[in-house]
């Protein structure tokens, strides 16, 4: 098989911050934030040093899933604004050094679509997956809007009534709203004519449409694709194989057609993501092996978003100290060594379907350790827009643009607007408080960029610094290897040989003896409340520190 082309180098050096753009900034008083929001406010992200941005989807929609429900992939959301204001965002992004990538929604369209609008009323489309289409008449079913809870009579498990002429069913990707696009299936069978090989018409059609979607908005200027559901394009692929092909195809014609481009996806699984072709993947709140209990075992709570289905396990970011970094260390090194140089491994703080940092029990005195950790270890850092300044995530929202999962997964609490300063709706808006997307957080005690960026001993300023460190320094990067000294509390590691780690993310004092020459009083880069002696590392309560050992 062709190799890939090597990983564009400025990847390595990628500090994301993922923007929800409904939420960010609201330049024209309609209650929801635009592109030219987003631009106006350029200015904080290069002076935090971010140097990446992702979008949340910004094309035209019907919004039943806040955007993930695409009705024009050539074409934004009105809301948002126009084309020439993305491109002028782009264009002031490049400026300050800032690359721009969008949300790809790959494996399903809205049912307000053209080609679901056409492909329902027409039998011989098949860029969806139909099927009981030999039932007269077609079947009763429910109106789209939910979940997928059941199947009208006649249908196979999980498909949705035909809203159009065409009789039978559809299968959807996520809400009843959103059907799949055909990439095909795994394991094709003659008895059930809708389970299509990955080669037949409509499959390759939508794998064309692809291409030519990525290669309208990258001619235009955006670096790339961070990848919606990445890992759902084929159906009954159990081991992801025919799913991973089509994106080993796609990523082939990328590197023959826009070189310094990159894909990131939302699969959670990067020992299979990466090989297959995406240049990162990301540590979720599901997927891979164990659904997502390496980033879990981090930050969930479960005080915010949360998901019966999920496994209980102690996070380590809590102040009880009842948690471990054994588990995401572990697996960040199972998959650091089987990917070699071939991608990266990003770890986010939050986003828009989890819960932010603040969450809960937590509280900001503990948000310090957790960014000294995120940004100086080896993986790409996505900070979640808020989350520098330590934005709760706000319980009990009504259910917005489908936010509501299930009876405590409420993703509605970590998309409240920006706080920017004191002013009317935290200055996210001139609207009036009734007509913005989502409240602003109602505690008094919120925190501002106005009011951070005012106080050097601030959160902000702090993760300011972080990412000026890791930016000077290479020993901070990804392509610098991790030493653990202390799997516990304190969590101590030395990155590059050189800078000394320690985070105490528990509420209660922690001292630990090393038997390692290097460990002995050194300058503090960032400090606040560890100690080190001769062999010795002490941590108060929430304490964080980096020292040069060669210093």
């Amino acid at each position: 098989m062709t190799p890939f082309r090597p990983v564009p180098g400025w990847l390595a050096d990628a500090v994301f911050y993922q923007i929800y753009p409904q939420s960010f900034a609201d330049s024209d008083g309609d209650g929801i934030g635009d592109f030219n929001g987003i631009t106006e406010h350029l200015d904080h992200l290069a002076w935090l040093g971010i140097n990446t941005v992702w979008l949340n989807p910004c094309f035209a929609s019907p919004f039943r899933d806040a955007g993930y429900d695409i009705s024009d992939y050539l074409s934004v959301a009105p809301r948002y604004g126009t084309g020439d204001d993305l491109a002028e965002l782009v264009d002031e992004a490049g400026r300050r050094g800032i690359r721009v990538l969008l949300d790809l929604v790959a494996g399903h369209t809205s049912d307000r679509h053209p080609w679901f609008r056409a492909s329902a009323d027409d039998p011989g489309d098949h860029r969806y997956i139909w099927a009981g289409e030999g039932l007269p008449g077609g079947v009763p079913g429910r109106p789209p809007g939910g979940l997928h809870d059941g199947s009208p009579a006649g249908l196979p498990e999980g498909f949705v009534a035909s809203p159009g002429s065409r009789p039978g069913g559809y299968l959807p990707n996520f809400f009843d709203s959103q059907p799949a696009l055909n990439f095909g299936y795994a394991r094709p069978d003659p008895a059930e004519p809708w389970r299509q090989g990955v080669d037949a018409e409509g499959p390759r059609a939508n794998r064309a449409a692809l291409r030519e979607i990525m290669d309208h908005w990258l001619r235009l200027g955006l670096a790339g694709f961070r990848v919606d559901m990445a890992s759902s394009l084929v159906k009954d692929d159990p081991d992801k194989r025919a799913t991973a092909a089509v994106w080993t195809e796609l990523r082939h014609w990328l590197d023959a057609a826009h070189p310094g481009a990159v894909l990131l996806s939302e699969w959670g699984d990067p020992a299979v993501s990466v090989p297959a072709g995406f240049h990162a993947d990301f540590f979720l709140q599901f997927g891979g092996p164990t659904e997502g209990r390496p980033l879990r075992s981090l930050w969930n709570n479960r005080a915010g978003t949360d998901h019966d289905g999920w496994d209980p396990v102690d996070c380590f970011f809590d102040a009880s100290g009842a948690g471990s970094p054994q588990i995401f260390a572990e697996a960040w090194r199972e998959v650091t060594d089987a990917l070699g140089s071939s991608g990266h491994t990003a770890l986010p703080t939050a986003n828009h379907d989890f819960a932010r940092l603040n969450c809960g029990p937590r509280t900001a005195e503990q948000l310090p350790a957790a960014f000294a950790f995120q940004l100086t270890w080896p993986t790409l850092p996505a900070i979640y827009y808020g989350d520098e300044i330590g934005m709760r995530y706000v319980p009990d929202l009504p259910d917005t643009e489908g936010s509501v999962l299930g009876p405590r997964y409420n993703r509605a609490g970590s998309r409240t607007p920006m706080q920017w300063d004191d002013g009317p709706n935290a200055g996210f808006s001139t609207a009036p408080a009734e007509r913005l997307y989502l409240p602003v957080d109602p505690s008094p005690g919120r925190p501002t960029v106005a009011a951070q960026r005012a106080d050097p001993s601030s959160l902000l300023h702090l993760v300011r610094r972080l990412i000026a460190l890791r930016s000077a320094a290479p020993e901070f990067g990804t392509a610098s290897d991790v030493e653990i000294l202390h799997l516990g509390h304190p969590f101590a590691y030395v990155r590059g040989g050189r800078y000394l780690v320690v985070v105490n993310p528990r509420r209660e004092p922690a001292t630990v003896t090393l038997d390692d020459p290097r460990v002995r009083p050194a300058p503090a880069l960032e400090a606040a409340g560890v100690s080190l002696g001769t062999h010795t590392v002490s941590a108060a309560g929430f304490a964080y520190g980096i020292f040069d050992l060669n210093g």
